[in-house]
């Protein structure tokens, strides 16, 4: 028989607790017979006391499941969090050394753990780490273990094995990676998360204990990310190298920006309505002579590390309109040029007058230039500087554009008050929009809310034709992403535009259109 309580748990919600089977327990047995003689002898008074001396010794040996107020538990999910999965691993390690088989680690989670707190309530993320918890459960053996470490990462600790090998490791990643990846109804809500997947086996943990495994694992799944969504990376030599990597990028962005190894990538965005080019979006890229070339979501952290977002946005001016100016010249049709601006420039009370100064010394007009503004912007708004840089570079002719909105980082009424002429659609939303119509009826709700306040809408991160398809149908104004062409040099745009526009020549057009 198994006993349960109820008990006021987190945020003074009511949860169940299992305490463990109590009664049909081997350690009441000896106890039988001394309750029938107590009761014969001594009566019923005596025969009491042996049974609760009984349930006591029954009480204190039963096998505890974890629960979820219990030291080292999750309250939300139940399982071990990160002291106590460290535990479990040393102990499945210990195993397979006695038994000469292998182990691994993997740890899961999701692409955007962040954006997803943000915009979900607080029930509601709970309800998402439950079926994420579910979802592990279900997918692995009884005998493995899973652990949460924090936000959406879990880590799933495979029983001993005798073949355990990369292969086996990557297929079983791929499978979590899919069950994960499933949509999830939360509170009337439909959510499709993507999922990475970082895996360290045994033999290749740098330190053999269940804190190393379980680290180099994260470290894989952190090396996913950066390259995601839906990425997969098994712990490797160049893996902890890359993260030793990313702690020196801080040290060298300086000197990587006074040496122009920093620059400008641009990525064009298209109509939907006539298939032109509408604009291009000038994003950084890192020249790196060890790595390779660097994205912003590596650059970035370096650049605020070291309090340079001001400079980065000097070279991004810069650079950004020499390439308006080049593109002009020899007749090539970009008309605008989206620059993301950060709260630390729009801090600085002269911000304005130099983009006025700026885009003077290149004769660039202003309304040519769209200056996108993220969560963090917009959520500074009430900053009597920042408002007053925005209020004066509207003054000039500049468009604003929000980034971010519906995912919880800008609110709807950002609109209202910052003026923005264009909205983008978060490429969380645009990820299978042709397949799933849960995505379809939201990005139709985002781009009907925006035609009835009279501003256009651009979609991000457009991955395949099917989905430039579909957000041309729910009458999206412009798309971009890799699907129209990935961010490329100056020198690599102007045979791209060339050969986009004899294509579009090219096409038949039907009469009348």
């Amino acid at each position: 028989m198994m006993v349960r309580f109820w008990h006021m748990g987190r945020g003074g919600a009511l949860r169940r607790t299992r305490i463990g089977p109590v009664f049909g327990r081997k350690e009441l047995l000896p106890f039988l017979p001394a309750m029938l003689l107590a009761g014969v002898w001594f009566g019923i008074d005596a025969m009491l006391v042996i049974g609760v001396t009984a349930l006591a010794v029954a009480w204190l040996t039963r096998p505890l499941a974890p629960a979820a107020d219990s030291a080292g538990g999750d309250g939300v999910t139940g399982l071990p969090l990160r002291r106590e999965s460290e535990l479990l691993m040393d102990d499945l390690l210990r195993e397979a050394e006695r038994t000469g088989r292998h182990t691994a680690c993997l740890v899961i989670g999701c692409d955007e753990s962040e954006r997803l707190e943000r915009q979900l309530l607080p029930d509601e993320f709970e309800t998402l780490l439950q079926l994420l918890a579910d979802r592990l459960r279900g997918a692995v053996r009884e005998s493995d273990r899973i652990g949460r470490l924090g936000g959406t990462r879990f880590a799933v600790m495979l029983h001993p094995t005798q073949r355990q090998d990369l292969e086996s490791l990557i297929q079983l990643a791929a499978r979590l990676q899919t069950g994960c990846e499933e949509p999830y109804s939360v509170k009337g809500r439909s959510l499709a998360p993507s999922v990475h997947v970082g895996f360290c086996l045994m033999r290749r943990a740098p330190v053999p204990t269940g804190a190393g495994l379980i680290a180099a694992a994260e470290g894989a799944a952190e090396e996913a990310r950066r390259n995601g969504p839906s990425a997969i990376r098994a712990f490797s030599s160049e893996v902890q190298h890359s993260q030793r990597s990313h702690s020196a990028l801080a040290a060298e962005v300086f000197e990587a920006l006074e040496a122009a190894q920093i620059v400008c990538h641009f990525r064009p965005q298209l109509s939907t309505d006539t298939g032109e080019v509408s604009g291009m979006e000038a994003v950084p890229r890192w020249l790196h002579r060890e790595r390779g070339i660097l994205t912003e979501a590596e650059i970035l952290p370096a650049i605020d590390s070291e309090g340079l977002r001001e400079r980065l946005a000097e070279l991004m001016f810069y650079q950004g309109f020499g390439a308006l100016r080049s593109w002009q010249r020899v007749g090539l049709p970009v008309s605008t040029l989206s620059i993301g601006i950060s709260p630390e420039v729009l801090s600085n009370p002269k911000m304005a007058t130099r983009l006025k100064w700026e885009l003077e010394r290149f004769d660039i007009e202003p309304e040519r230039l769209r200056l996108v503004l993220s969560g963090g912007a917009v959520s500074r708004f009430d900053d009597e500087v920042i408002r007053r840089n925005l209020v004066h570079c509207t003054a000039l002719g500049c468009q604003l554009e929000l980034a971010g909105l519906g995912t919880g980082e800008v609110p709807v009424s950002a609109i209202r008050s910052t003026g923005a002429q264009r909205v983008r659609i978060h490429a969380s939303f645009v990820r299978n929009v042709d397949t799933d119509p849960d995505q379809q009826r939201l990005v139709a709700a985002i781009i009907t809310m925006a035609e009835q306040i009279g501003i256009e809408t651009l979609a991000e991160g457009v991955s395949s034709i099917g989905e430039h398809a579909m957000l041309s149908q729910l009458g999206a104004n412009h798309v971009q992403g890799d699907a129209i062409a990935p961010p490329m040099r100056l020198e690599e745009t102007f045979d791209w535009l060339e050969r986009h526009t004899e294509k579009l020549a090219a096409t038949p057009r039907i009469q009348g259109s």
